[in-house]
C-alpha cells in the first residue's frame, strides 16, 4: 500500500485494520477535507460531539455535575465546562484536557465523553477549555490560553474541588501538542506542578521530515494537506522554519527532561506516527517515564469506531492508565 508525497516519490502505508475500513468510509463522508474553503464547515461539525458520533449525555444520568465557566485569564475570557463528580466533596485529581481540531476547530464539548467514566466513578474533576483558534489567532495564543486556563483552574481550586498537587494535561491531535506544549511551559516557568501528561495521537511537529508526514495523500481521516492547512494556520509564513517555539511545535524541544509521566498512543498508518515515535524516545531517553503505544492499522481517529477490537483494546488501556495516575 503507497501514498505520492510532494515529490512524487511513493512511500509504503502500512494496511488499515480490516475491522475499521467501514468507519473510515463513513467519517470521510461525515466530515470533508480540510481547507479554506471548508473551515466554516468542519467548525460546526466539531463543535459540540466528535461528528458521525451519537450525543452523549454528560451528566450521566445524573452522576456528573456539569458547570459552564468562563476562565479570566489574563489575555482573554474564556469559556470553560467543569465535569465533577456529583456526590461527594472532593478534592480530586484534575485531569486538564484540551480538544483536537487542527489548531483551527473543535470546542470544548469535543472529545470529552473518553474521560467523563472517571468523573461519574468519583475519581477525578475535568476541565476543558475552549482556546482560541487559528488562523484568526495564530501561535502564541492556542498554547497560551491553555496554560492560561490552567493557571486560571490552580487560582480557583477550592471553587473546582480539586487537588492542585494532581494535575494530568491530557489533549487529542491538536490538543495533543497543546498538552505537550502546556507540560513544556510548566516545567520551564516553575508551575502549575504536573503530574502526567496524556497525549492521544498529538500533532507535534510543523517541518514534515518523517516518512510518516508525508505517506498520506488524500487518504485516511487525516492527511498531509489537511496537516499543512493547519499548521500553516497556527503559523503562518513561519511553518517549517527555525523561527518556531517549542511550545507551539514540541517535537522541536531540545531538553526533554524534567516533563511529567507520558501517556503516548498512535495509529500505525497515521501521519503523526513518526513524530509521536520520536518524542516518546526522546523523552524516556531524558529519564521521563513513558507509555507509549502504537496500534497496528490505526489511522487518525480510529478509536473512535467503536465496533472495532483495536478501538476498544485501545481505549480500556487508555483509560486503564489514567484510573493508574488518578491514584499516584
Amino acid at each position: 500500500m503507497t501514498e505520492n508525497t510532494p515529490g512524487g516519490v511513493r512511500l509504503p502505508r502500512p494496511p488499515y485494520d480490516p475491522e475499521l475500513v467501514a468507519g473510515l468510509a463513513a467519517m470521510r463522508n461525515a466530515v470533508p477535507p480540510l481547507g479554506a474553503e471548508t473551515l466554516e464547515q468542519i467548525r460546526e461539525l466539531t463543535l459540540k460531539a466528535v461528528p458521525g458520533t451519537e450525543p452523549v449525555d454528560l451528566t450521566v444520568g445524573g452522576r456528573v455535575r456539569v458547570d459552564e465557566m468562563t476562565a479570566a485569564t489574563p489575555d482573554a475570557e474564556l469559556p470553560m465546562v467543569v465535569l465533577s463528580p456529583a456526590q461527594g466533596q472532593g478534592p480530586w485529581p484534575l485531569i486538564y484536557f484540551i480538544h483536537g481540531g487542527a489548531m483551527v476547530a473543535g470546542g470544548r464539548h469535543l472529545g470529552l465523553g473518553d474521560f467523563l467514566s472517571h468523573v461519574a466513578d468519583g475519581q477525578a474533576v475535568v476541565a476543558s477549555i475552549e482556546y482560541r483558534l487559528a488562523p484568526e489567532h495564530p501561535d502564541p495564543v492556542p498554547v497560551t490560553d491553555c496554560f492560561n486556563g490552567l493557571a486560571w483552574c490552580i487560582e480557583n481550586t477550592g471553587a473546582l474541588r480539586f487537588d492542585p498537587s494532581h494535575v494530568i494535561v491530557a489533549g487529542t491531535s491538536a490538543g495533543g501538542g497543546l498538552a505537550a506544549g502546556v507540560a513544556l511551559m510548566a516545567r520551564d516557568q516553575g508551575a502549575p506542578r504536573v503530574t502526567h501528561q496524556v497525549l492521544v495521537c498529538p500533532m507535534l511537529d510543523d517541518r514534515y521530515e518523517t516518512h510518516s508526514s508525508v505517506m498520506l495523500d488524500d487518504d485516511g481521516s487525516w492527511d498531509r494537506i489537511g496537516s499543512l492547512y493547519g499548521w500553516t494556520a497556527l503559523l503562518g509564513d513561519r511553518r517549517g522554519t527555525e523561527d518556531v517555539s517549542c511550545y507551539a511545535a514540541p517535537a522541536r524541544a531540545s531538553d526533554m527532561s524534567r516533563l511529567p509521566r507520558a501517556f503516548i498512543d498512535v495509529g500505525s498508518a497515521e501521519g503523526f506516527r513518526d513524530e509521536v515515535l520520536d518524542y516518546a524516545t526522546r523523552l524516556s531517553l531524558a529519564g521521563v517515564s513513558v507509555d507509549l503505544h502504537m496500534w497496528a492499522g490505526g489511522f487518525h481517529g480510529y478509536e473512535n469506531i467503536s465496533t472495532a477490537a483495536i478501538s476498544q483494546a485501545s481505549l480500556s488501556t487508555r483509560e486503564e492508565f489514567i484510573r493508574r495516575a488518578l491514584k499516584h
